[in-house]
């Protein structure tokens, strides 16, 4: 068995069910009998029930309907969200009493452009490159219809989704220092429920070989132009490893189907990894057999500044983080006990402690965990305060996760304000 998981006798398995994925299979005598013996060869269960509502692949590529009148397309209420130009940031109370989940019509959006609204029967996921048996290019790629990837094997997945720039302003509101980029507090995160396809099960029956090096999703969204230079649609290589270990191509958000804010018809959901590698509105995958580079990983999400090299570092996984579910500068009632509330994460597993401040960092209390964390989701805490007296006060929040990480009083600078995983000073009034 190769690095890939992939062995020699399931070769053929692996050029007969891209056949068919291809339509090339269609009129030689290839039956649901034979397909469910070829996937299975590359280990991909299906069941006859499954094969059953899926129609051969069509060359067709993917339609694309007009976009939204604005850059997001869901209503975004001003106690749901603040707006920043082509994004959205969930407000931390609008998640007072939600549970575990974020619901949809408060997850955070973040566009580089505009949401476009693509067709599901006409849209293709295109998987090419080097990396691939016999390197189909993108002018004859390995194609999946949105009913063949539906009639695949799925997995549920809870994981957050969170934006490099999460916390970007406290680069300039705590440490006093420039950045650039969406001045994000703490809400350009959101835990969910996703379904769908491990992205293991695609790159296999479509030929990963055991020279595949990096995975590069694309977006069907419209180019983005940065200082009037068109960088072409989003793009960002990952690693063949971290593809094969936990990636999934979601089609279903909290048990509905993807809502086009949130990539429908399918997105990349890749697990504890900055939100740009989540590509939205997928529609095609190069995999090659050597580094691939796309702006999103050589112009930005790099951190770049006096405490890095001069090529700056690769952004990969997210940090340890903590918010309250309180508002900014919220106004609390004096001479009564409250219950602080809020939630902590971290890319390199569970939390296990949260200790919060109400003194300025002075002095610090231990907050009860509520519930655990699920999968790659994040950790819900509580405790209770009552104010000695009126007045300003300003509430922290310290993480520490599994491995003992947990978040620093400062970080270092970075030009565009990514992985701000500080303690954050939340103000609030006691009055």
């Amino acid at each position: 068995m190769d690095r890939n998981g992939l062995t020699d006798e399931g070769a053929y398995d692996r050029l007969r069910l891209g056949q068919w994925l291809r339509g090339e299979a269609r009129g030689d005598g290839v039956s649901r009998r034979d397909l469910m013996r070829l996937a299975a060869g590359v280990g991909v269960p299906l069941v006859a029930s499954q094969l059953a509502a899926v129609p051969m692949a069509s060359a067709a590529r993917a339609a694309q309907a007009p976009a939204a009148a604005g850059p997001i397309l869901k209503p975004l209420p001003a106690e749901l969200f603040q707006v920043h130009g082509t994004n959205a940031e969930t407000r931390w109370e609008a998640l007072f009493g939600q549970g575990y989940l974020v619901p949809i019509d408060r997850f955070f959006v973040r566009n580089h452009t505009q949401t476009p609204v693509l067709d599901p029967e006409s849209w293709r996921l295109r998987l090419f490159g080097a990396g691939l048996a016999g390197a189909p290019t993108a002018a004859n790629p390995v194609e999946f219809s949105y009913r063949q990837l539906r009639a695949l094997p799925a997995r549920t997945l809870t994981a957050f989704v969170e934006c490099a720039g999460n916390g970007r302003s406290f680069f300039t509101s705590q440490q006093g220092q420039q950045v650039s980029g969406t001045p994000w507090k703490l809400g350009a995160i959101g835990v969910a429920r996703w379904r769908g396809v491990p992205l293991s099960t695609v790159l296999r029956i479509a030929g990963l070989t055991p020279a595949a090096v990096d995975v590069m999703p694309q977006g069907l969204d419209s180019d983005f132009v940065s200082g009037g230079v068109n960088l072409g649609p989003v793009r960002r290589p990952l690693p063949v490893a971290k593809a094969l270990r936990d990636v999934l191509l979601a089609y279903e958000m909290n048990g509905e189907p993807l809502p086009p804010d949130h990539g429908a018809p399918v997105r990349v959901v890749v697990p504890s990894w900055i939100g740009i590698s989540s590509i939205k509105w997928v529609g095609q995958i190069e995999v090659s057999d050597g580094p691939l580079f796309s702006p999103w990983n050589t112009q930005f999400y790099r951190l770049i500044g006096p405490d890095y090299p001069p090529e700056g570092t690769l952004l990969g996984p997210q940090v340890v983080k903590s918010a309250f579910e309180l508002p900014w500068d919220a106004q609390l009632a004096a001479g009564r006990r409250h219950v602080l509330r809020g939630r902590s994460w971290s890319a390199n597993g569970p939390v296990r402690q949260v200790v919060v401040s109400t003194d300025g960092g002075a002095s610090w209390c231990r907050a009860r965990l509520v519930g655990a964390t699920v999968d790659k989701g994040w950790q819900r805490w509580e405790i209770s305060w009552k104010p000695p007296a009126s007045g300003a006060y300003t509430l922290r929040a310290r993480a520490t996760d599994v491995t003992g990480a947990s978040q620093p009083e400062t970080v270092p600078h970075n030009t565009q304000g990514y992985l701000f995983g500080a303690v954050v000073r939340h103000p609030v009034t006691v009055a």
